[in-house]
């Protein structure tokens, strides 16, 4: 019974040695339709076939490719089993992650310091870990709206508001285009090509869960239809529903615990924010104390504090958290086209998308007092002598204590939900003309997106209503509905009478909305000795305006969780764009085609001003089997709504400060063992006796816009080469080298490198950043405000090839390898001498998580017979290396898919059988990462994930 696994396991390994492995069958070749589903607005093909694929606005051959690009289609999504496009794009090794279903970060983290708010819920793609917000999202070759996270004003997209079940194929261009598409091009393009034709109907069913562990289940149903789009009038109209479960963290080993694969709290991580309080102060027994037991129906004494003891006291918050968020999504999509005369057409297109999601977090930690660290309200809290649950007789406030920390746990967990609708609509007239040497095509376009979220947050404290609970006690009896409050009883001692007054239902919103208009007309000019002189050309006109209304209590600064204010803002941009593509020899030794090719953008933003960006390539066959290419690319982003006009927030960050005498410290430099660093904290206020121990590992990082935020700019090149050898005449090897530059880039300095900055360096700069409070010197916040840094600088190389058999009597059979070798990836920072390069290429950020591996592989190996086939599927990832020591060794996970078509039903009806990480390959724990101790942009949720789908074609 153990040679079939065994010789699974290692029939994989040894794929992953010869030709690496594949999520899906991701190929830098086009589709065998892809010019029947063409990336523009206009679908009418040239007489030689040439099209406009992803990249270029000039007809081509779709497979002449001066450019590297990945394409993904249905047959290519339904390989593997996901239920999200986002997915299966965060599985190219070009891609360095985003959000998806496995960050469950509202209440835990709070706003992470990119200005665009958390956005729970949502999927985003990030291409060469360069961030979300430098990949431009086009659905058929037209912006797509931005996301709206009901926390902030995102300047990036959200898959999860695309209908899967509109998407014909996605075309990944892993290159600069901002002369071609403007802003925000700068890692890449991600272009969703819908259904614009299709005959009959066809549905789906797909249902699935982690049934090892019985969570996680999946439903997956999508349907359309089209009139065959044979006449005048074509049609094709779609749906889909899926719903994804939850999955606890409690529910595995790895997340049980703030410490990864740990089943206590020595071994570090858990939070200082305890059900029964922790008390610091002169007050209190060794000056931070705990009570003995919670003390219920009477006033507590002093006689029922002792000595805070770490880590035992500690609180585990981690089985709380949710490892994969639940969600639902409803979708709606439907494309008419008509033919208004021989030469022009009309197309109208429209999607509607409704998610529904929600998260967890453990029941609030809040506090008091000027060591607390949570908000200005709390941390100016007092408790007056005369609250009936006071022991102490005397009024507690910053003469006498540093901070009360408590978990709310009679609240129950924190609990979010998000409603997120999206509505989007194209109208396109489009049609040809002949001038010159040919047809000229055309279209003109007008779209309009809006994004809009509601999120609903459970378990949250009016500070107000705390304080005047805390209060004097004849104010809180002249205060209705108000009652006292009991801050030293500990778990339970808190009555329902206290939770009415004090907690409210948080209600948050946000959206946004894009108008735009373009223009474009393509076509050749005359005769080149190696083909017709090519150009396209247009303008374009967007409008975007975007706002997040936190709760009225939440902008009045009464939460005692995550604090916000509104923001709101808009901009325009006026932009026109030329583009050639000159074939100067063809069919000629040493030359079957040599073509250049270049683009220029001018843009006009009414917020950053005026920019002008180039692109130039070349584009040479030397011979018939190698085709050499290169390009050079400038590209230009300009700030976003949430950058530019971000108010004030909090981003609550894993930190290990230092200077903290913590056993479970990870600092690689700290008090104990480093005379500088001992000596550095004893200036800041910390105790000379090595007494202090950091009271929370999250620390709060002041993050929020910018208004005088500069545009990136960046320069890119790309050369390589594709290698199709006649002698085999279905393999094709491609090898890319990208190197990519950006200066001035908008993010913030990571607080770890500024706490680092100041406690190591001693950089005056970076302490200005940094606060503590209290006799203890508590770390209580650091300040990360978005600023144009130094720069970035990366560069890598893409490894591709593809091979499929002739068709034989068993089928064709076929692998597909992608790879992806990160070389260098360098953030430079302004410190106070100068600039200091931080190198991520082989590391684990960990907070906010992303990691950076050196090499990503992802391949295929396929069959498809008459009536059955099966797809086997490796991903691999090379190790990382966290601060503090800690490696994160490499993975491989396996995946398997049977199929079977019924000859027997004209192949109507198809079945699929699959499972995901086939062997159970554990995810690496990571000890510096947000929550959960992983790293949810890099690895698998752990277990192995089963799945059965059916379908119909009618």
């Amino acid at each position: 019974m153990t040679r079939i696994p065994f010789a699974l396991r290692a029939g994989t390994a040894l794929v992953a040695v010869a030709i690496a492995s594949s999520a899906g069958a991701q190929s830098t070749v086009p589709p065998e339709d892809v010019q029947q589903t063409p990336a523009t607005a206009s679908d009418q093909t040239t007489q030689g076939g040439d099209i406009v694929i992803t990249g270029s606005r000039i007809r081509r051959d779709p497979l002449s490719q001066d450019q590297p690009i990945v394409f993904v289609d249905q047959e290519d999504m339904q390989k593997t089993g996901l239920s999200s496009v986002n997915d299966i794009l965060q599985r190219l090794p070009s891609s360095g992650g985003g959000l998806n279903g496995k960050f469950n970060n509202s209440g835990n983290l709070g706003n992470p310091p990119d200005g665009g708010g958390v956005g729970a819920g949502a999927a985003e793609i990030d291409l060469r870990y360069l961030g979300s917000r430098r990949v431009l999202v086009l659905v058929d070759g037209i912006r797509y709206v931005n996301g709206a996270s009901a926390s902030g004003v995102p300047g990036s997209t959200d898959l999860n508001s695309i209908p899967e079940s509109a998407i014909e194929r996605v075309e990944v261009l892993q290159d600069g285009a901002s002369a071609i598409y403007g802003s925000d091009a700068i890692a890449g393009v991600v272009n969703i090509i819908t259904k614009h034709r299709q005959a009959g109907f066809m549905a789906s069913a797909q249902l699935g869960g982690y049934l090892d562990e019985d969570d996680g289940s999946t439903q997956n149903y999508q349907l359309s239809w089209g009139n065959g789009g044979d006449g005048p009038l074509q049609v094709v109209l779609g749906a889909n529903y899926v719903k994804n479960g939850s999955i606890s963290a409690g529910d595995r080993a790895i997340s049980r615990f703030p410490a990864p694969y740990s089943t206590t709290c020595a071994d570090g991580g858990c939070s200082g924010f305890l059900p029964n309080g922790r008390y610091a102060g002169s007050l209190f027994p060794g000056g931070d104390a705990t009570l003995i037991a919670p003390v219920l129906n009477r006033t507590s004494t002093p006689a029922d504090f002792r000595p805070f003891v770490s880590p035992d006291d500690r609180f585990n918050f981690g089985p709380y958290n949710f490892l994969q968020i639940p969600l639902e999504r409803f979708g709606l999509f439907g494309t008419v086209k008509t033919e208004l005369t021989d030469n022009v057409n009309l197309t109208i297109k429209g999607i509607w998308n409704q998610r529904k999601s929600r998260n967890q977090a453990a029941p609030l930690p809040f506090g008091i007092g000027v060591a607390a660290g949570i908000t200005p309200v709390l941390d100016n809290t007092t408790i007056d002598a005369t609250n009936p649950y006071n022991p102490f007789g005397v009024t507690l406030d910053s003469t006498n204590f540093d901070f009360i920390l408590r978990r709310f746990v009679e609240g129950g967990p924190r609990r979010f939900f998000q409603t997120v609708n999206t509505t989007y609509g194209v109208a396109t007239l489009d049609g040809k003309f002949s001038i010159l040497s040919g047809d000229w095509y055309w279209d003109v376009n007008a779209a309009w997106g809006q994004n809009k979220a509601h999120q609903r947050m459970l378990g949250n404290i009016n500070s107000g209503n705390l304080r005047t609970a805390l209060g004097p006690l004849a104010v809180c009896q002249a205060t209705a509905g108000c009652v006292p409050f009991n801050f030293f009883g500990g778990a339970g001692s808190i009555t329902q009478d206290m939770i009415d007054y004090v907690t409210f239902i948080q209600r948050d919103k946000s959206q946004q909305v894009t108008w735009d208009f373009t223009g474009n007309v393509a076509g050749n000019l005359f005769q080149l000795p190696g083909g017709p002189l090519g150009l396209a050309m247009g303008v374009e006109f967007r409008k975007l305006s975007g706002r997040f209304d936190p709760d009225p209590v939440v902008a009045a600064g009464f939460s005692s969780d995550i604090p916000a204010l509104p923001t709101r803002g808009k901009y325009n941009v006026k932009e026109a764009y030329a583009e050639l593509n000159a074939p100067l020899l063809s069919n000629v030794p040493f030359a079957e085609l040599l073509e250049l090719n270049g683009a220029v953008r001018v843009s006009d933003y009414s917020t950053s001003g005026s920019t002008t960006t180039f692109k130039g390539g070349v584009n040479w066959k030397p011979i018939k089997d190698l085709r050499l290419r290169g390009s050079y690319a400038e590209g230009f982003r300009a700030p976003s709504i949430g950058e530019l006009f971000g108010t004030a927030s909090r981003f609550d960050q894993q930190l290990d400060d230092p200077c903290s005498s913590d056993a479970g410290n990870t600092a690689p430099q700290r008090f104990q063992n480093n005379a500088t660093v001992r000596a550095n904290c004893i200036a800041a206020g910390v105790p000379a006796d090595g007494s202090y121990q950091q009271a929370n590992p999250q620390i709060s990082v002041i993050v929020g816009g910018n208004e005088n935020l500069l545009p990136e700019t960046s320069t890119s090149w790309v050369f390589g080469g594709v290698y199709s050898p006649s002698f085999m005449p279905r393999l094709s090897v491609e090898v890319n080298h990208y190197n990519i530059k950006i200066d001035g880039a908008i993010q913030t300095v990571d607080a770890e490198v500024t706490l680092t900055n100041c406690v190591v360096n001693n950089d005056p700069t970076a302490c200005a950043l940094v606060t503590r409070a209290g006799s203890g010197g508590q770390l209580t916040q650091i300040s990360g405000l978005l600023q144009n840094i130094a720069g970035i600088k990366t560069k890598g190389w893409d490894v591709n090839a593809t091979y499929r058999t002739p068709k034989t009597q068993v089928g064709t059979f076929g692998f597909t390898w992608n790879n992806t070798f990160l070389e260098n990836y360098d953030v430079i920072v302004p410190i106070a001498n100068g600039t200091q390069i931080i190198s991520r290429e082989g590391t684990e950020q960990g907070s906010p998580s992303q990691g950076f591996p050196k090499w990503k592989s992802i391949g295929i190996l396929d069959w498809d017979g008459a009536n059955f086939g099966a797809t086997l599927t490796g991903r691999y990832v090379s190790k990382l290396k966290e601060q503090g020591g800690n490696v994160m060794k490499s993975r491989f996970y396996t995946d398997a898919q049977l199929r079977f078509t019924p000859s027997f039903w004209d192949e109507r009806f198809g079945f699929a059988v699959g499972v995901n990480n086939l062997f159970k390959t554990k995810a690496p724990g990571c000890v510096t990462c947000d929550i959960n101790n992983f790293d949810p942009t890099v690895y698998d949720v752990p277990g192995r994930y089963y799945y059965a789908r059916a379908s119909v074609k009618m």
